[in-house]
């Protein structure tokens, strides 16, 4: 997670090979990224650097360095950039050529991957962020923003009972409200996947290995909340979605680098992980009555 952006709404020029993307298949935020390039098929065209999960003194590091960028840390392409800070975060955008930053605004990223690199996805690749569903995609990722995607952040890092009590609260009526939104509809906006989707799926998919115990989002489990459950199921089952996870390495991130939350450093056994590839039915969800 990012205090701050650095080179927000930089629009980059469309380049095929010009820029590497960094990521952590345990940030919530870059995996967005990695959906968003597998949904549209632009891996040949926007490189992929998969950082640690274990980040050190120096932030995000790739072992034995990164063999396009000639990097040990992420940060040292933030310094190139000028840009230097405490929590040098992904996803990042690198220009190859000099080594330099060009944005971190997760915010964008995706969107601009959506709207920007079209002449390049691949055959029959779905519209993310269509223009007749902007407003409606807009509203709903600023909810989803405050109050579940960062949400679950500040349940964890909250450090009095009157925070975390406000943001348990809102994150739960925000699932809740979303629980009965997906009840009538497969998918948040539309008859069809958007950014919306990816947004709230990165949360779900951590939620039962993660957020419920680490972060004590501990009212309901994800699969305790039916509706959720099967629409999360419905995503990770889609080619583009279930492949971008790891959960072991959300697992050993969160346990092991959130020493404040997790001294001990001890990494949980569970949970049982088998349900996410049982049937679904959500092709046709029913509409309530």
């Amino acid at each position: 997670m990012s205090a701050f952006t650095v080179g927000g709404g930089v629009e980059w020029p469309v380049e095929p090979g010009r820029y590497r993307i960094v990521v952590s298949r345990a940030c919530p935020w870059a995996s967005r990224v990695l959906v968003v390039l597998r949904l549209l098929g632009l891996e040949d065209v926007v490189s992929v650097a998969y950082a640690d999960p274990i980040q050190d003194e120096h932030g995000w590091g790739f072992p034995g360095g990164d063999p396009v960028l000639g990097i040990r840390y992420l940060s040292e392409a933030y310094l190139a950039a000028g840009a230097d800070h405490d929590g040098y975060s992904v996803p990042a955008v690198v220009d190859v050529p000099s080594g330099k930053l060009v944005t971190n605004d997760h915010e964008f990223i995706t969107v601009d991957l959506a709207t920007r690199w079209g002449a390049y996805a691949r055959a029959g690749a779905p519209d993310l962020y269509p223009l007749e569903l902007r407003d409606e995609i807009d509203a709903v990722n600023r909810r989803l923003a405050h109050d579940v995607n960062y949400g679950v952040y500040t349940c964890g890092f909250a450090t009095s009972q009157a925070e975390y009590d406000k943001a348990y609260g809102l994150l739960f009526a925000a699932l809740d409200e979303l629980n009965s939104r997906l009840a009538g509809q497969r998918y948040l906006v539309g008859s069809q996947i958007t950014e919306a989707d990816i947004r709230l799926f990165t949360v779900l998919v951590r939620f039962d290995v993660v957020y419920h115990g680490h972060f004590k989002c501990n009212r309901s489990k994800l699969t305790e909340m039916p509706v959720l459950w099967a629409y999360a199921r419905d995503l990770f089952q889609t080619p583009g979605f279930g492949e971008t996870v790891d959960f072991e390495e959300i697992k050993l991130h969160y346990h092991r680098v959130h020493t404040e939350i997790n001294p001990s450093r001890i990494i949980p056994g569970g949970p049982d992980l088998s349900g996410w590839l049982t049937p679904h039915n959500r092709q046709t969800p029913k509409v309530p009555s």
